[in-house]
């Protein structure tokens, strides 16, 4: 096992509690605490509220590529390349202009991809797939007509909105129990046919692996506030580490979920518990990731990460078509002048950058994973609210393995 010492950047950079400015009125303080300049991430919550998923009777909660999608895994196995799409924050809950449009420049790339490259294989959502609470009366407007274009299998987690029971004011109580739409559209014990467009997916649980000839994509779900667990249980954590620990070295490894450890956006920023519980597998462990995907916040960001002698981007995706208007987008932060970050900002965490970023237009990510070369490579494709999508991507990493 490793320690600490494995990875010096876990003893220097340790959650430090947030300041808390005093309060205006004794006792109480108003509006959430502002992060200094480039903090890439957001005060713990004491009390993060936890909704706990379905019961599972499963303890191998992996899923081979060739047994749902065989044509695609022969493919994958002869040439050792797998290309796939990845977006987060779906959901068409004020219409599905956006999410249609993003699907329709994915479905491109599927049945007509550019000279030279191999078609996307299936496509992964990252989380909020639908809103508000996730309930199954509104998966056919919100999923499967605005993807009946697109012509590929498509896998995905849970986000925050597609596990919340949570009643509003003036809302009626919520019929279904938490995750039962997500539940009976991804992970159903048998595939069916809720919809004309495509069947249900058979993914084993809320938290999973897919397994590939070329990478493992190991899905977790992030819950209502952002953490893997309850506070004081550790059974997503303890599987996460059984997971990294098993997860073939001739391989890329992936990490899928909804929450980002890391962002600088204005509204939700990172989640510590999500950072904390990926480092802590790392040290645990010794295994790096090759990348690691999420969504949540609505626009894109790619962070470099340098863990040692390896640099691990950290990207977030989440604008994929929930934000239908600009307005929508999540906006990254700007300096006190009001200038706008530059490309390679160095955050406050001396080991992270923020190498590009795009809180304007909605797009998605096209994975590329060549097990002959040993690369991951991302590109980030722009789809406007008004215009053509660009056929040459907006942004484009490379990770080795």
């Amino acid at each position: 096992m490793a320690t600490l010492n494995r990875f010096p950047h876990l003893n220097t950079r340790p959650i430090a509690p947030h300041s808390i400015p005093t309060p205006a009125v004794a006792g109480h303080h108003f509006g959430k605490v502002k992060r200094p300049l480039g903090d890439p991430v957001s005060a713990p919550k004491p009390n993060p509220r936890y909704i706990p998923p379905p019961m599972t009777n499963l303890t191998y909660l992996h899923l081979p590529l060739d047994v749902i999608l065989p044509h695609e895994a022969s493919k994958v196995e002869s040439s050792k390349i797998m290309v796939f799409h990845a977006v987060g924050d779906s959901g068409g809950i004020h219409g599905d202009e956006v999410e249609r449009a993003i699907a329709d420049a994915m479905n491109q790339q599927v049945v007509q991809p550019e000279n030279g490259k191999q078609g996307a294989s299936f496509y992964y959502i990252l989380g909020d797939c639908v809103y508000f609470n996730g309930e199954s009366q509104f998966y056919n407007a919100q999923f499967y007509e605005p993807y009946q274009s697109y012509h590929a299998a498509i896998f995905a987690v849970a986000g925050n909105h597609d596990g919340d029971t949570h009643v509003r004011a003036g809302d009626p109580p919520d019929s279904e129990s938490s995750l039962f739409g997500f539940m009976r559209t991804f992970c159903d014990s048998s595939s069916h046919h809720d919809s004309p467009y495509r069947a249900t997916m058979t993914q084993p649980y809320v938290y999973w692996v897919l397994d590939t000839p070329v990478a493992t994509i190991i899905g977790l779900y992030s819950n209502v506030d952002g953490t893997l667990d309850a506070r004081g249980t550790s059974e997503q954590q303890q599987w996460l580490q059984e997971q990294f620990a098993n997860a073939p070295v001739d391989k890329a490894l992936l990490i899928a979920l909804h929450h980002p450890p890391y962002s600088l956006d204005t509204v939700h920023g990172g989640y510590p518990d999500i950072e904390v519980a990926l480092d802590r597998v790392i040290a645990n462990t010794g295994r790096i990731p090759t990348m690691v995907l999420s969504g949540h916040v609505h626009s894109y960001q790619r962070f470099d990460r340098n863990i040692g002698e390896t640099n691990v981007p950290y990207i977030v995706a989440g604008a994929g078509g929930y934000a239908n208007r600009p307005k929508a987008m999540h906006k990254i932060e700007t300096k006190t002048n009001g200038k706008r970050l530059p490309d390679n900002f160095q955050t406050t965490h001396r080991d992270l950058t923020l190498a590009k970023y795009n809180d304007e237009e909605p797009g998605f990510l096209r994975i590329t994973v060549d097990g002959k070369k040993k690369t991951l490579t991302a590109e980030y494709f722009l789809v406007p609210f008004d215009g053509v999508p660009p056929k040459v991507p907006f942004d484009t990493v490379t990770s080795k393995w």
